[in-house]
């Protein structure tokens, strides 16, 4: 699940709070970049139990509607949300359950916001549509959810703030995150089992040293990838540049040189995009000519071996 764009965004993390923290100790910087991997790890977890804590919400209320119904002699109320088939089989599956038991009381704490959560999605034309329709197969179901995920989950600033509240380590990382959550609700079948697996923390054991590697060669490097940075860059103004454009372009420098099967154009167009995400808006255009410089000296000096298109393509 921890894919190279968020290993990115968590390498330059570190790697600043590293340069200006001035306890330079590389090895527990480097314990502190995985443990803040494997806490978006846990974000995933956390928001797959959301789905199941919301739920649980529901069945609360529908335990109170049915005893209404039954005091006044009226029609019970739907019981299709709370048996969602979907729902049921995250809420059974092994891993999930294990990680839940673990953490414990994931939710508990903030079990009012959950409660406003579901109020909202009641009041939602995706859940008074489902709840209406005759319909009653998994793909309505599993649909259901990932509407619902959408709308209420995925762009919620108050949940936002809710998690930020849980872990500082989540900053920056949901929005990441929840196409992964998006992803495990499709992979689901209606033959999924308790047993069905949920994405693995890494894909493989090489995402893993991706993150040690980049860090420790932006780090242990730091002095000659500005030199490159200076060589390269003659006609570019350095005062322009936050400290934080100088570490993106580090790192940048850092995976051009110690990842030869990653093409600087998509080293490029990565930390451009981090450009954007942690320095001025327009920030994006003037990294991306300074790295694009910097590349092509690179390979001209011989300091690196990899192929650019010409320049006026590689916009």
């Amino acid at each position: 699940m921890i894919n190279r764009k968020l290993i990115r965004i968590k390498a330059v993390q570190l790697t600043y709070a590293y340069f200006q923290n001035g306890n330079h100790n590389i090895d527990n910087a480097e314990k502190e970049l995985i443990f803040s991997l494997s806490k978006a790890y846990h974000l995933y977890n956390y928001l797959l139990l959301l789905i199941v804590s919301l739920t649980k919400i529901a069945r609360k209320q529908y335990e109170v509607d049915c005893a209404r119904a039954a005091r006044e002699g009226s029609g019970l109320p739907s019981s299709k949300f709370v048996n969602n088939k979907f729902e049921l089989q995250l809420e059974n599956n092994d891993m999930l359950r294990e990680f839940n038991e673990e953490q414990k009381r994931i939710w508990d704490d903030n079990i009012e916001f959950v409660r406003k959560l579901f109020l909202q999605i009641e009041q939602c034309e995706a859940y008074k549509e489902y709840l209406a329709s005759k319909e009653d197969d998994y793909e309505a179901d599993r649909e259901l959810w990932r509407k619902l995920y959408r709308q209420f989950i995925q762009d919620n600033d108050d949940l936002s703030a809710v998690l930020e509240e849980i872990s500082l380590y989540w900053n920056d990382d949901k929005d990441v995150v929840d196409t992964f959550v998006l992803k495990t609700i499709k992979r689901f079948t209606e033959k999924s089992s308790a047993k069905e697996p949920l994405l693995p923390e890494y894909k493989d054991e090489e995402d893993r040293e991706f993150a040690r590697k980049l860090f420790r060669a932006c780090v242990l490097n730091a002095d000659q990838y500005q030199r490159y940075m200076s060589e390269a860059s003659l006609n570019w103004d350095f005062s322009r540049l936050a400290y934080m454009d100088v570490v993106i372009m580090q790192l940048a420098i850092a995976e051009m040189l110690n990842f030869p099967n990653i093409p600087v154009n998509v080293t490029i167009n990565e930390y451009v995009e981090l450009a954007k995400l942690y320095s001025a808006p327009r920030r994006g255009a003037y990294i991306n000519g300074m790295l694009d410089t910097i590349a092509r000296h690179l390979i001209e000096t011989g300091k690196m071996y990899k192929v650019m298109g010409d320049k006026n393509n590689n916009a």
